[in-house]
């Protein structure tokens, strides 16, 4: 696999399927597609500026 894994438990970023600090599955880690047209934009800035605050 050449895509980097980012790894939810420990947040860190790792090059195997398996975390090599805490054993989890780790998942690709990607933003999402950009498009003019982006029906749920505002909800993800919506959320984005609650988990800011909070």
């Amino acid at each position: 696999m050449s895509e980097i894994l980012y790894c939810r438990k420990c947040k860190s970023y790792t090059l195997d399927e398996m975390c090599n600090k805490c054993k989890e599955k780790t998942v690709v880690k990607k933003p999402a597609r950009f498009s003019p047209q982006d029906r749920y934009g505002e909800y993800r800035r919506k959320l984005k500026k609650l988990e800011k605050k909070g």
